[in-house]
């Protein structure tokens, strides 16, 4: 599905009429606008198609979900390709660490309080989650924001995130590569750590 408009000169691959917001977004599943055969999300009022998936892509978020499960985090539940509802978003990162557990979110998504981590696994879509995904998730301040980058296979960890508006971002942009360990944080605190090359391969 298309919806026109000018979108900001990042989202060049989709259209829409104007900005929504997010309880437009959700009236417009509620009464069939859109469903489940719709592959979009909404990023700051608009309504933009997911680029589809191809199998690197795939064995990555199915490796991350592997290990993130095993560590059995008590009172986070890990997500996958699950929307998130933020001010003027709705987007579905393709992994999320969020406070809670199966039953917390049944009738609602987890919100910025309950974001512990954000992951995306980038390749096609790199631009967009490094400047368009970046900026929105540090205008919720997410504290912790991975990129999975397929392209220069590496892990970039952002961090401190400030600023409002189109001036929204992350402070801290680390880089972890193969022999490295990204640590998991959730609430400050590293919990655990992953290796680049077991996510990587």
């Amino acid at each position: 599905m298309a919806i026109l408009s000018s979108p900001p000169p990042s989202f060049t691959l989709f259209t829409a009429f104007r900005r929504f917001t997010v309880d437009e977004y959700h009236r417009m599943m509620d009464t069939g606008i859109l469903n489940d055969e719709d592959k979009v999300e909404l990023l700051e009022g608009y309504v933009v198609e997911k680029m589809p998936r191809n199998p690197p892509h795939d064995v990555v978020i199915q490796r991350l979900n592997k290990r993130l499960t095993r560590l059995n985090l008590v009172g986070w539940e890990v997500r996958v390709r699950s929307a998130i509802t933020l001010p003027d978003s709705e987007p579905e990162p393709d992994l999320t660490v969020a406070r809670g557990d199966d039953h917390t979110f049944a009738n609602r998504h987890p919100g910025p309080p309950e974001l512990g981590t954000l992951i995306e696994v980038a390749d096609t879509t790199l631009a967009r989650d490094r400047h368009d995904k970046g900026r929105i998730y540090a205008r919720s301040q997410v504290a912790v924001y991975w990129i999975v980058n397929l392209v220069e296979s590496q892990i970039e960890v952002y961090t401190n995130p400030s600023g409002s508006g189109a001036a929204a971002a992350y402070g801290t942009r680390t880089d972890f590569r193969a022999g490295d360990s990204v640590p998991l944080v959730l609430d400050g605190l590293a919990i655990a750590r992953i290796a680049v090359d077991d996510v990587l391969g």
